[in-house]
């Protein structure tokens, strides 16, 4: 007897099938068949949802991103919270790694997934601006951060930030990351007018995902 299923069950079956194929298998060597076979639908119940294994990729990133964002949104609006420490979290929530999340961005750094990679990296600076931006005017509100352009220092603190310190981008060795990082520490707290120190936990991020990859 055939199973119907609701449309978004049979979606989001589909996503987390490809999903652990593309995490385990790697995106290249992964088909369309592989993913047919894995949630064992036909093909034409896969083209109604699909057009193509990038298209799913597509989907599987941006589920990620929206994930992300729904969890910084849910910080910046905790009333019992100011501005740094929802920065703090916001920050902190975002470099950390999950497992899946991490093998799947090492997906979106092979040569012909370039496209996709940087989609999803303009995509992070659009939907997380707006959330940080309302963080930053409550820090001015509240007499920590001094910027007329709260918006635009976000931009352009996400968008560096995203790109320059993507170590599938630039292969950085370690001791230039965390020079970037310094800097980056410096540029933050001057832009906003932070009190020097107040974003050093940065530097600490990133010392930190050097210890959790020994091989490196």
């Amino acid at each position: 007897m055939r199973i119907s299923k609701n449309p978004e069950d049979r979606k989001t079956e589909i996503l987390d099938a490809a999903e652990m194929l593309f995490t385990t298998k790697g995106y290249s060597a992964t088909t369309v068949n592989d993913i047919l076979s894995k949630v064992g639908i036909a093909k034409g119940t896969f083209y109604y949802y699909f057009q193509s294994k990038e298209e799913v990729m597509d989907a599987i990133v941006m589920r990620f991103i929206d994930k992300e964002v729904e969890a910084a949104k849910a910080v910046a609006a905790d009333p019992n919270l100011k501005a740094p420490e929802k920065l703090f979290q916001i920050i902190v929530g975002q470099r950390a790694d999950d497992g899946q999340k991490g093998q799947m961005i090492e997906e979106l750094h092979q040569v012909n997934n370039a496209e996709m990679h940087q989609k999803s990296l303009v995509e992070t600076i659009l939907q997380l601006t707006p959330v940080l931006t309302e963080v930053i005017e409550q820090g001015i509100k509240e007499g920590v951060f001094k910027t007329p352009f709260p918006k635009e220092t976000v931009e352009f603190l996400l968008a560096s930030s995203q790109f320059l310190l993507d170590e599938g981008i630039f292969q950085w060795e370690h001791q230039e990351i965390m020079q970037k990082a310094t800097a980056l520490t410096h540029i933050i707290e001057t832009t906003l007018g932070a009190e020097k120190g107040s974003f050093a936990y940065i530097l600490g991020m990133y010392d930190n995902e050097k210890e959790r990859k020994p091989n490196e």
